[in-house]
């Protein structure tokens, strides 16, 4: 366990594993675990040959600050601070839900600590989305009024129907208490509420792998081809699961990511081509994606594990 300080946060961070390629750093998604709650079972599929990164942003119960309100640039400073302070060099850095705009900013702002991008349930803008801004707003109505209702609106929408129907009653009231809204985790939505990273996109010059969750009813699949589109020459990858894909998926989730960081593509970026079917394991389908919207440029879609 490490430390490093931004600001008025002393931010968490651990480091597991060794390798001789770049570092991957696990940036968590909305919710007060953290990094043990989201990463905790995935994060040692990485670590053969390879150092793996996980880090508590502020709203995480391990990481302590002030309590104020929370920014994606803030937050993207304290990722900064812990790839500086670990001392691995630049990292392959990925970023799940919440995570993915404050790596895209991470990537935009400095990109000589970002050797490749990788986005996962994410999405740029929250106010021109109104599905996310009810979501998120009705999150925090249920976290100052309904706590118990709370969970079961994340738990609900963090999973595809066929993944809650699979594990059964006992299972989804198992999950029900894995995110409640605690301050900090009501922190993280308040900010949810108001990303905007637009702007920084064009920015990205990481090579980028953007992956979409075809089942997301928590972000929906739009808003990662979206940011795929905003992406100059970043690649995409579907997934058949809901928003937390690494529980529903694990094996199809750490095949597609460890693929891409493993492909041997040059520092002149993916290009229009994307990773073939050698790459990701894919067919390339051009413009369409599970027969639903045309995106122009190269789509790779994960077929199920």
């Amino acid at each position: 366990m490490a430390t490093v300080t931004v600001g008025t946060a002393r931010v968490h961070y651990d480091v597991e594993g060794s390798g001789a390629g770049p570092a991957l750093l696990l940036v968590h998604g909305t919710g007060s675990g953290g990094a043990v709650v989201n990463w905790g079972q995935t994060a040692p599929r990485f670590t053969s040959g390879r150092t793996v990164i996980t880090l508590d942003l502020s709203g995480a119960d391990r990481t302590v600050d002030d309590g104020g309100p929370l920014t994606v640039e803030s937050l993207a400073a304290q990722v900064i601070a812990v790839i500086e302070d670990a001392g691995t060099g630049p990292v392959d850095l990925l970023g799940f839900s919440m995570g993915s705009p404050v790596s895209a900013t991470v990537a935009a702002l400095r990109p000589d600590l970002v050797n490749r991008l990788v986005l996962v349930a994410g999405w740029a803008y929250t106010d021109g989305d109104e599905y996310l801004r009810n979501l998120f707003t009705l999150w925090q109505r249920l976290g100052e009024f309904d706590p118990a209702g709370f969970g079961r609106s994340v738990t609900m929408t963090g999973f595809s129907r066929g993944f809650l129907n699979s594990i059964g009653r006992e299972g989804v009231e198992a999950l029900i208490p894995n995110m409640p809204p605690t301050p900090g985790t009501l922190r993280h939505v308040a900010l949810d509420l108001e990303v905007d990273i637009r702007a920084l996109l064009p920015g990205i010059t990481a090579r980028t792998l953007v992956v979409g969750c075809a089942q997301d009813a928590t972000v929906p699949v739009e808003n990662s081809r979206e940011l795929h589109a905003a992406i100059g020459g970043s690649s995409y990858a579907e997934i058949d699961a809901g928003h937390v894909v690494f529980f529903e998926k694990e094996d199809e989730f750490v095949r597609t990511v460890t693929d891409f960081l493993d492909s041997g593509v040059g520092s002149e970026g993916l290009g229009s081509e994307g990773l073939g079917s050698e790459g990701l394991g894919s067919d390339v389908l051009g413009s369409d994606v599970l027969g639903s919207v045309v995106l122009g440029s190269d789509v790779l879609v994960s077929a199920g594990a």
